[in-house]
């Protein structure tokens, strides 16, 4: 079982790894013996960190999930409306293979979408918060489900990052949320593959 500070250095490095390669390719999972969390070989559903499991989450990183875990009971019944509306007025998203999506009117423009059409489910497995306690990320892994015009189901998955910032009046909003598909497999800690 990895030391607390290698836990701690292992996120450190898979968030950033996961950061600045937003196309998917970086796959990040903990020991499975370590108290922290992994993601999910594909296929199967990913763990969801409970406090109650990880009595040593700090307060910051309990506040992101809950934050995230509200976000996405709001999306899966309300749609796209619901989505929209839990951005910044200068919120951004940035998903695979389209062009940024810049400010919650824009946002709210593109998501469209009916809950009972298209429904849109996702599982945090990480947070991080930043020192101010004003700005953190989550992430984890999503599902689109809808039907093509035959009825057929069609099921779209990948990993996503949501960075939150704390407004003036004390509010959360989302102020950028990525998205990529899912990665082609599944593996050790920040593998990338080879050219």
């Amino acid at each position: 079982m990895p030391g607390t500070e290698n836990v701690k250095k292992i996120r450190s490095i898979c968030a950033l790894a996961f950061v600045m390669n937003l196309a998917g390719t970086v796959v990040c999972q903990m020991p499975s013996s370590s108290a922290a969390p992994t993601l999910s070989p594909l296929g199967q559903k990913p763990s969801i960190i409970s406090p109650l499991a990880q009595p040593t989450l700090s307060p910051g990183v309990i506040l992101l999930m809950e934050l995230e875990g509200r976000f996405a009971q709001a999306v899966a019944a309300g749609g796209g409306k619901a989505f929209s509306d839990w951005f910044a007025d200068d919120g951004v998203t940035l998903n695979n293979g389209q062009l940024p999506v810049l400010g919650r009117a824009a946002i709210a423009a593109k998501a469209q979408w009916d809950p009972k059409e298209y429904q849109l489910t996702w599982v945090p497995e990480g947070a991080q918060m930043g020192p101010s306690n004003d700005m953190g990320f989550t992430w984890g892994h999503y599902e689109g489900r809808s039907k093509d015009k035959s009825g057929q189901p069609i099921v779209i998955s990948g990993r996503y990052m949501t960075v939150w910032k704390k407004m003036p009046d004390g509010n959360w909003k989302v102020a950028l949320d990525a998205s990529a598909n899912e990665p082609a497999a599944a593996g050790e800690c920040c593998v990338v593959p080879k050219p």
